[in-house]
């Protein structure tokens, strides 16, 4: 077995472990954890505390970034699952009878959009907002839950979460120093 096919059996073993801890009594828990929409109160609560600091023309620009950086992040993931291929735990025949699968989708696997999406804005947000709001720092739970969401629910591998949190980062840094950038120039 070459090292990249044991590092994707590895893989497949934590998916079929943690997908496994899961029960009917947290199913309906955890299909409104994935859905993004559920988060709503938490991004007017980031709207809010990000008008609130840096008043209406900055806010309105870090907002615009926000939209930028997700539609960015939506879009580069699109083609990282379009190059690779990888089958969703819930496609793959080679697990998807011995997973809990709670909820379905069609598209590829590798990596996670949800992951990549909230960790860019998780660490936008933090960087963005650290020197004004004590506790922004909880804002890490969300890209966590909504990442073990995915491998609970069965249409990810823990890798894909993964590697989504760490291009997410890299997208939220990114756009982070973008924004300081384009920051200074409004007054």
């Amino acid at each position: 077995m070459s090292f990249l096919e044991n590092i994707l059996q590895k893989d497949r073993d934590l998916l079929v472990f943690l997908n496994n801890l899961g029960n009917e009594n947290w199913d309906s828990f955890w299909l409104i954890v994935t859905n993004q929409f559920s988060w709503l109160p938490l991004y007017v609560l980031l709207a809010v505390v990000i008008f609130k600091v840096y008043g209406w023309k900055k806010g309105l620009t870090l907002l615009i970034l926000v939209a930028l950086l997700i539609t960015f992040s939506d879009q580069f993931v699109n083609f990282i699952k379009n190059f690779f291929e990888r089958l969703r735990p819930n496609n793959d025949p080679a697990i998807n009878q011995i997973i809990r699968i709670v909820k379905k989708s069609g598209d590829y696997s590798f990596l996670s959009g949800h992951a990549t999406t909230s960790m860019a804005v998780s660490i936008f947000t933090y960087l963005t907002l650290k020197k004004h709001a004590k506790y922004v720092f909880l804002i890490f739970l969300w890209p966590l839950l909504f990442g073990y969401s995915r491998i609970y629910v069965g249409v990810h591998f823990p890798i894909d979460v993964l590697s989504g949190f760490l291009l997410g980062a890299i997208i939220g840094w990114l756009f982070y120093k973008l924004s300081l950038l384009i920051l200074k120039k409004i007054k």
